[in-house]
């Protein structure tokens, strides 16, 4: 994303925020919907809709920042993130305010997720103790093979082709069964009303559809005919219209998901699908089943995180680099130039293995799994870093190519009973497949490009992994990593990122900067970060202005020092996107009478003072309770 972008779009920033405002009071309208706790959408949880309105203690710092005492959505947009708020406000559970949230972030971000992708959400509950990790990661066609790019490798990342059996709204549902008090039906309105009545395109949306523009308007009939109708591709500022989505939206509402899975609604869409080229059938919508499990977790510098098994690297990645890093004694060496170098040389040992994961239940891949969560497996990978010289990509003993996932939007929430929700929903690529199911407004995946192929060989890459060969069924590896962070047992964080194979060196820096650096939440957030993927060995440092005008760049002593090291370095215009919302364990808040207990009773359930911060790099804004 160049500067010179940036700087044509500032001026439309304000205009967007303004009308973003006025959409958000409108939305906060909606706690007056049903009249009130009597009312049957109310019935299953007997809830009373202004639980909140009095004696509410929130505070916003900047637009990034939000403090409550009761409860926070951070999520790349702030419509959403005020649309999950306003579920709280009626009593929802976290998992209400994600099924809500996720669902706008489907509808005003669609060049990175939508009900035509899929996802990982982690929850703990407060009032047990415990945390269950849903995975609705799309799957395999059956029709599908190892080998089905073999004479065209480009059908594995754009086109019908591409596209895997869709499953966020399976694992919405499948939380939502679990968790949730408000009726399905309220959690899609707010979501339904944007696609319908329209929506105000945002800067990073305008970003999206001019990286893409060739394949929306070569999708005439599809995305072409939303984003850019008579053929002028929208700008921010103007209004997006998604008609079909929000009558598609209204029947997943009031049918649930069999209208999908097994309905004229998931007939429609495979019509759609097969017309354009592809493989999916009603038998593989039929079988489609979210994965729930126990979250993995692993203590991590004092800490508990956590996350999602495999598929996801994410957690396992997360542990074995903070092994590696807790090792050295004392952690003060973070904050200096020397603990940049010894994490670059940490994450490339760890991107080394994580291509030797893969969807258990195809390739048994424990023997990793227990080496990444390994203190004495990390010492070993310890004792080959230096601290005054970096290495060729060998020397990290790199098997297999990297898998270069993409996009994704996340989103962090925490309740007033200190539930919490750390859920990244992504369709792949920018506008996934680059086409629109235009009998349902869907925008299709292009997952099948996150496995890896037998014939993906290049003089510049290292082979495919075998582990994430495609199957029927099978899930893809991937690099989300929605993470809860306990302390003591005691909740006190929700972290997670959007951007690909960027979102897990984010998330552990974001990480390290908050939970062992110190740093304040929104510094922690905003600190410059680097990436590195192995091959090439180059060190990619953020240097760009984001879209609220402000310049983000790796220190020129971090620069000097790595160089130093004999790190390559090169600057990216761009980066993972973060939210983070973090309970303070040193600052309790007025308890109730008759506080919850969890752990058979033995501990008490503790309410501190929440803070929400959005990633400034996209322009996200949380909401507070």
């Amino acid at each position: 994303m160049s500067q010179q972008y940036f700087q044509r779009t500032n001026w439309c920033r304000a205009l967007c925020v303004s009308i973003a405002t006025i959409t958000l009071i409108f939305f906060v309208g909606l706690q007056v919907i049903d009249d009130g706790a009597s009312s049957p959408i109310f019935r299953r949880s007997n809830i009373e809709v202004n639980h909140y309105e009095k004696n509410t203690t929130k505070k916003t710092l900047n637009d990034q920042v939000v403090e409550s005492e009761h409860a926070v959505v951070a999520a790349d947009d702030a419509r959403c993130s005020e649309i999950g708020a306003v579920m709280l406000r009626h009593g929802g559970h976290a998992v209400d305010a994600a099924v809500a949230t996720c669902l706008c972030l489907g509808v005003v971000y669609p060049m990175s997720s939508g009900i035509g992708g899929g996802g990982f959400m982690v929850v703990r509950s407060s009032s047990t103790g415990k945390a269950q990790a849903f995975n609705s990661r799309e799957t395999a066609p059956l029709a599908a093979s190892k080998d089905m790019y073999a004479n065209n490798l480009m059908n594995k990342s754009v086109g019908a082709l591409s596209v895997a059996v869709p499953g966020e709204i399976a694992g919405l549902h499948e939380a939502w069964v679990r968790y949730g008090k408000l009726p399905w039906s309220k959690l899609f309105q707010p979501a339904i009303k944007l696609a319908k009545e329209g929506f105000v395109v945002s800067p990073y949306l305008e970003m999206g559809i001019n990286r893409t523009k060739s394949n929306i308007l070569a999708d005439t009939i599809g995305l072409g005919r939303i984003l850019a109708p008579k053929g002028k591709l929208l700008r921010a500022g103007d209004t997006c219209y998604n008609i079909q989505l929000g009558r598609t939206l209204e029947i997943i509402a009031k049918k649930g998901p069999r209208a999908f899975y097994n309905g004229n609604l998931g007939k429609k869409f495979v019509k759609d699908v097969k017309k354009a080229g592809g493989i999916i059938t009603m038998k593989d919508l039929r079988d489609y089943k979210v994965d729930i499990t126990d979250a993995v977790s692993v203590n991590v510098m004092g800490f508990t995180v956590l996350g999602m098994p495999p598929p996801s690297s994410g957690t396992l990645g997360l542990s074995l680099v903070t092994n590696i890093l807790s090792g050295y004694g004392s952690l003060d060496f973070l904050k200096s130039p020397l603990g940049l170098h010894r994490f670059i040389e940490a994450l490339k040992h760890m991107l080394a293995i994580r291509m030797n994961l893969g969807d258990p239940k195809f390739v048994n891949t424990t023997k990793y799994e227990a080496d990444m969560v390994s203190p004495s497996f990390a010492a070993k990978l310890r004792r080959k870093i230096l601290d005054n010289t970096t290495f060729s990509s060998d020397y990290y003993l790199p098997k297999w190519s990297q898998l270069d996932d993409h996009g994704t939007t996340h989103f962090c929430i925490v309740d007033a009973d200190r539930n919490a929700v750390s859920m990244t929903s992504t369709i792949n690529s920018y506008f996934g497949a680059g086409l629109l199911s235009p009998s349902t407004g869907i925008v299709l995946n292009n997952e099948m490009d996150d496995f890896s192929a037998p014939t993906e060989i290049s003089k510049t890459r290292l082979p495919p992994a075998p582990a994430n060969f495609i199957a029927p069924n099978k899930r893809p590896l991937s690099s989300m990593n929605p993470v809860i962070v306990l302390k003591d047992n005691q909740l006190t964080g929700v972290v997670g990122a959007s951007g690909g194979l960027f979102i897990i060196p984010a998330v552990i820096q974001v990480f390290l900067n908050h939970f062992v650096k110190g740093m304040e939440p929104l510094s922690a957030v905003k600190q410059p970060r680097v990436y590195h993927q192995v091959v090439p060995n180059v060190v990619l440092y953020e240097n760009w202005t984001v879209i609220n005008g402000e310049h983000i760049e790796l220190s020129n002593k971090n620069k000097r020092f790595l160089t130093t090291r004999n790190h390559t370095l090169q600057p990216q215009s761009s980066g993972a996107i973060c939210q983070l919302v973090m309970q303070d364990l040193e600052k309790p808040i007025q308890k109730k009478k008759g506080g919850r207990k969890y752990g058979n009773g033995r501990e008490e359930v503790f309410h501190g003072m929440l803070t929400a911060v959005s990633d400034p790099r996209k322009n996200g804004r949380p909401a507070a309770v």
